[in-house]
């Protein structure tokens, strides 16, 4: 089992390494005093609460930043496979990167109470 997120992103082809690291540097830039651990065993940002986790799968990259995060954000996901707390980004697409820091940004100011 990994500890780190590093050690997470080794785990995967060069291809998925590089969305992996673009997506948790996307996140680092937006929440740079959140904490990074493993949690349900995926790369998972904390401030407060877990904000965001996101996770690689053999056809799509997972991201899950909560029902808050799908809910407030239905019609520009509209295009992509979402249940209550997640989010599914073919790999096969290109990854939305501008969304995420949107539901990023989105997910820190709706926990900033429990900041």
């Amino acid at each position: 089992m990994v500890e780190t997120i590093d050690e997470y992103i080794l785990e995967y082809p060069e291809d998925i390494q590089k969305i992996l690291k673009k997506v948790r540097k996307t996140i680092q830039e937006l929440v740079p005093d959140a904490s990074e651990k493993i949690s349900y065993g995926m790369p998972t940002f904390y401030q407060g609460e877990n904000l965001v986790h996101f996770a690689a799968n053999k056809k799509h990259l997972g991201f899950y930043p909560s029902s808050s995060g799908v809910k407030n954000f239905k019609e520009e996901l509209s295009d992509y496979k979402t249940s209550k707390g997640a989010i599914q980004f073919p790999y096969d697409k290109p990854i939305p990167y501008e969304l995420i820091k949107k539901i990023v940004k989105f997910r820190l100011y709706s926990t900033r109470s429990l900041i």
